[in-house]
């Protein structure tokens, strides 16, 4: 099958204007342009798009996309079996949050007694599913499965307090890294504040004797390899994964 520009837009429910954009930054050109100046995108095309409008459902940005796409060991059947597992924890995450709601709803109104800690299950199932999402696979090739058990354990026994404590955290580290990466200099004092507070933060998470600073600094570098973990930092701003890394093989000495 073949597509003119306009047919594959209305197809696949975006702008010509989209496919025009993936074209000019190398994400998707089409099979091949007419004499006319008219693009022609086939079935290998469609595909592809397939596979870059999973990677935007689940909030990646296109640079990591077209990193991943264009690798030379990209798999398209073991992408799609991501797609999918992540498309089913985004599932159970909405499904947590609707039954906390629902539940909040009924001791609302008299219905059902809720304690406080219930009041954050949902969100602590949608934090585990996150987890699993970005972390599993390297977490248990790391560290092994019973450690990462024990991880998710931990989390799921978080108190109010403590996820009061994460949240805080979460955002203290990425408003000074922001500020340390500002400075430029992953020596100062603001950058390797952001590097503790990072390690406050993970703590929460990593099971009791996990962490160190050789495996902290692991982490750091992990981040400037796997597009998902970049893109994450450096939506704080750019090159900011390679700058908490830096920082923290400072830290780690």
């Amino acid at each position: 099958m073949e597509y003119s520009i306009n047919k594959l837009a209305k197809m696949a429910g975006v702008t010509t204007r989209t496919l025009r954009y993936y074209d000019q930054i190398g994400l998707l050109h089409p099979a091949y342009t007419t004499d006319a100046g008219y693009r022609v995108y086939t079935t290998c095309e469609v595909d592809l798009l397939q596979q870059i409008l999973f990677f935007r459902a689940l909030d990646m940005e296109l640079s990591s996309i077209k990193a991943l796409i264009t690798a030379p060991d990209f798999d398209q059947h073991e992408a799609l079996a991501k797609h999918l597992a992540a498309l089913q924890a985004k599932k159970m995450q909405m499904e947590a949050l609707i039954a906390t709601v629902e539940k909040t709803i009924d001791s609302m109104k008299g219905k059902e007694d809720m304690n406080d800690a219930e009041k954050f299950e949902g969100f602590k199932q949608k934090m585990i599913d996150e987890n699993e999402q970005r972390y599993g696979d390297e977490v248990r090739e790391r560290w092994g499965a019973d450690v990462y058990a024990k991880s998710q354990k931990k989390v799921t026994g978080m108190t109010q307090e403590q996820w009061t404590e994460v949240e805080r955290l979460s955002q203290a580290v990425n408003d000074t890294l922001k500020a340390a990466f500002e400075q430029g200099d992953p020596a100062g004092e603001l950058a390797q504040e952001a590097c503790d507070l990072h390690r406050q933060w993970l703590c929460y998470f990593w099971a009791d004797g996990m962490y160190s600073k050789e495996a902290h600094l692991g982490l750091a570098q992990m981040y400037c390899g796997d597009p998902r973990f970049k893109a994450h930092y450096d939506a704080i701003a750019d090159g900011c994964a390679e700058f908490l890394r830096d920082a923290m093989e400072i830290y780690a000495e």
